[in-house]
């Protein structure tokens, strides 16, 4: 056996027991190792299938919501369907024959019906889109198409008081009194038709075309204090309700009669048989009060271009009337 002198003079070294020894304590840590790492091995293993398994379990819950979501939409869906159904079927499915049926106006149109029940239904439909179902002034909405022809503004639809057409020109005085406007587009298309007038020896004249919001709220507390709202509303729109506002609008005489008798000329028949060729219309015709919320005016007329005065002088109808049974 080898040896080795320590420090202090003391003999040591291995001997073939210490050897076996330390062999045995070798493998027992060796095998210690493999278990810890068996172990460790074992729990992250274990924890991949913990989270599969949670994972499969979140995907299964969610494919659930999800087809139940469905099933519950699809069933409200159906509720809806249904209830839609028991709706149109109170109107005789009128939607099936007109073009201009809203949608999200069923319940309205119900009711109208239920409260006139003198009314065929498609005169339902038609006073409805008027919002006739409404009374004047309450629930009206503010015009946000101010460029277009066929602006509406009624006791139900309303210009801003800032609001004026930003292509407003005087009307020549040959066909006006001083500082009449129009917009462009109906300023060109009624001096047209004066001249027209004129070289058949009749007189059209412009006497009142736009007016700003402050005119208007003057002239209708006139009328007002001489006459009360109630008949004053009959016949002069309230600031801001009033279509003159929108720079496409006119009242006429012949320069010779009032204008309240302007029914009583010439002009007038020549009117009642061209005014739609330049693109205007009577805008208050007689026996339309119900729908344009004013007494027959023969004097005032109102520009909305031509294709759109054809087909309003063929139909009859007046201005609200034609909106409200355009296609939606």
């Amino acid at each position: 056996m080898a040896s080795r002198v320590d420090l202090y003079g003391r003999r040591y070294g291995y001997s073939s027991h210490n050897k076996k020894n330390k062999n045995k304590i070798n493998k027992r840590k060796i095998k210690k190792r493999k278990k810890k790492y068996k172990i460790k091995n074992n729990i992250k293993i274990f924890i991949i299938i913990i989270t599969i398994i949670i994972i499969i379990i979140i995907a299964i819950i969610m494919i659930k919501s999800k087809n139940n979501n469905k099933i519950e939409n699809k069933d409200k869906n159906e509720v809806i369907n249904n209830k839609q159904d028991d709706k149109l079927k109170q109107l005789n499915y009128i939607n099936k024959k007109i073009d201009y049926f809203d949608y999200s106006k069923i319940d309205r149109y119900i009711d109208y019906m239920n409260n006139n029940i003198d009314l065929n239904l498609y005169d339902v439909i038609k006073e409805v889109n008027m919002d006739l179902d409404n009374e004047y002034y309450e629930n009206s909405n503010e015009v946000q198409d101010t460029d277009s022809l066929l602006i509406l503004v009624n006791k139900y639809n309303y210009l801003s008081k800032d609001y004026e057409p930003s292509d407003l020109e005087n009307i020549s005085s040959n066909y006006a009194l001083p500082d009449m406007k129009l917009r462009k587009e109906a300023k060109e298309s009624f001096e047209e038709l004066s001249k027209k007038a004129l070289k058949d020896n009749l007189k059209i004249i412009a006497m009142s075309s736009y007016r700003s919001y402050q005119y208007q709220v003057d002239l209708y507390n006139m009328y007002k204090n001489k006459d009360g709202v109630d008949i004053a509303d009959r016949y002069s729109g309230r600031a801001g309700f009033s279509e003159h506002q929108t720079g496409l609008a006119v009242d006429v005489y012949n320069d010779k009669l009032s204008y309240t008798n302007f029914e009583d000329t010439k002009e007038f028949e020549w009117m009642q048989k061209n005014a739609y060729k330049y693109g205007f219309i009577l805008r208050f015709p007689k026996d339309k009060e119900k729908y344009t919320g004013y007494i027959y005016e023969s004097w005032h007329y109102r520009y909305v271009g031509k294709n759109v005065a054809k087909e309003i002088k063929e139909s009859g109808y007046c201005l609200e009337e034609y909106i409200a049974t355009r296609s939606k």
